[in-house]
C-alpha cells in the first residue's frame, strides 16, 4: 500500500510539473483613487509593473502565483503621488484550450508592501500616515498564445485605505480613498 501511495504521489507531482511554466510578466498600470479619475488622468497616473510568475494548469483551471513590483499613483491637490509596491498574487484562471490559444477569465487576490514613495509627499509629512500594506483583488480576461505568450487586461481595486489611523491632516481623498484602475500585462513563459 505504501508503494502504491508513493507511486501516485510521484505521478501527480510529475503531471503537475509537466504543465507548469515559469515566466516574466510586465505591463502598463493606470491607477487613481477612483475609476473616473483613472480614466481622466491617464497621463499623470500611468505607471508600470513587472515581475515573475509561475503558472500550472489543472485542466480548464490554471493557477498563476506571481511576485511583481507595481507602481501606482494618484494626484491630490495638484501633487502627483507615486508609490511602488512589492506585490504577491495568485491568479485563478478558467479557460478553454483551443490548441493554438487559450482564452480565459481571471480572478486575482493580492497583497503588497510599499517600498517607494515620492519625496515631495515627505515634505508635507504625509508619508507618516500613509499605509504601507495594501491588499485587494483584480478581475479580467486574457489569452495564452502557443503556451508561451500571455496577454491580459485586468481591473483591480485596493481594499484598504491609503491613509492610516494618524491621517487627521491628510485630505479626505486619502482618508477614504484607495487605488483602483486597469492593468494591461504581457507575459513570456518558458
Amino acid at each position: 500500500m505504501k508503494k502504491l501511495i508513493s507511486f501516485l504521489v510521484v505521478v501527480l507531482a510529475t503531471a503537475t510539473l509537466a504543465h507548469a511554466q515559469l515566466g516574466i510578466v510586465a505591463g502598463y498600470t493606470a491607477s487613481s483613487t477612483n475609476a473616473k479619475a483613472a480614466a481622466e488622468e491617464v497621463k499623470t497616473a500611468s505607471l508600470w509593473h513587472a515581475g515573475v510568475a509561475y503558472k500550472y494548469g489543472l485542466g480548464p483551471l490554471t493557477l498563476q502565483p506571481s511576485l511583481t513590483y507595481s507602481m501606482k499613483g494618484t494626484t491630490v491637490d495638484d501633487l502627483q503621488y507615486k508609490t511602488g509596491y512589492v506585490e504577491a498574487s495568485v491568479g485563478v484562471q478558467f479557460g478553454l484550450d483551443l490548441l493554438v490559444a487559450r482564452p480565459f477569465v481571471v480572478a486575482e487576490p493580492f497583497i503588497g508592501y510599499q517600498v517607494y514613495g515620492n519625496e515631495t509627499w515627505d515634505e508635507k509629512g504625509y508619508n507618516e500616515v500613509v499605509n504601507k500594506l495594501e491588499y485587494g483583488f483584480g478581475i479580467g480576461v486574457g489569452c495564452d498564445v502557443l503556451d508561451m505568450l500571455q496577454l491580459r487586461v485586468e481591473w483591480y481595486k485596493n481594499l484598504g485605505s491609503l491613509a492610516g489611523a494618524n491621517g487627521g491632516a491628510v485630505e479626505e481623498t486619502l482618508k477614504n480613498g484607495n487605488y483602483q484602475g486597469i492593468k494591461i500585462t504581457a507575459g513570456f513563459f518558458f
